[in-house]
């Protein structure tokens, strides 16, 4: 396949053994957004952000849309194969485990991680999405053997995104054996205190 590298940026914790926490904008976002974010996690990890391959008028993205709300699924597939295939070869040559990898996504970038979490089930250690959408309409077979943890956050007057649409995501993970906790926030699509302080409970809870 016909695979292009991702501008990123990458920041060692300086210890071989420590996870490493992806990053994954939201449409029209680079690699510099999320990393204020991450600083809430505290400093015992690593930080990869990366810039997604799509410009959408000019705007970057992790993968191509038909629509506001609907994808360009074959994009999506070809653009997560492209970045696991890219992972891969910066964790050899960052020296980090690509292992113990923790994505943290918001809107497309959730939507990217949660494509990571249906094409390749055993490949995060953990993943948080940040007002995710169902990343294929017709979910394909799919199930991690890790027990791999999840955190969702949605907002409940999100435009993007139906309640019972989340439900039915929070759900179809869990019966692939992924431990999801879901939250639902008094919020729109844009970010709110409560997001951070709740991931982060969940993050240090399990990592």
């Amino acid at each position: 396949m016909d695979f292009q590298p991702l501008k990123y940026i990458y920041k060692s914790a300086g210890n071989h053994e420590a996870r490493t926490l992806l990053l994954l904008h939201g449409t029209g976002g680079n690699e510099n957004d999320l990393i204020p974010l991450a600083k809430n996690f505290g400093n015992t990890f690593n930080i990869l952000s990366v810039r997604g391959n799509v410009l959408e008028h000019g705007m970057p993205r992790f993968f191509k849309r038909l629509g506001l709300g609907i994808f360009d699924e074959n994009d999506l597939k070809f653009r997560t194969h492209e970045l696991v295939a890219f992972l891969k070869e910066i964790a050899i040559k960052e020296g980090f485990d690509v292992e113990k990898m923790i994505a943290l996504g918001y809107s497309n970038g959730a939507n990217m991680a949660g494509s990571l979490l249906v094409l390749y089930p055993n490949f995060l250690s953990g993943a948080i999405l940040f007002r995710p959408m169902l990343p294929y309409k017709q979910m394909p077979d799919f199930e991690t053997n890790n027990n791999v943890p999840v955190f969702i956050s949605s907002g409940n007057s999100d435009s993007m995104v139906r309640t019972e649409d989340i439900e039915f995501y929070k759900n179809i993970l869990q019966e692939n054996n992924f431990k999801v906790e879901l939250n639902q926030l008094n919020a729109g699509h844009n970010l709110i205190e409560e997001d951070m302080a709740l991931a982060v409970k969940w993050f240090h809870k399990l990592f």
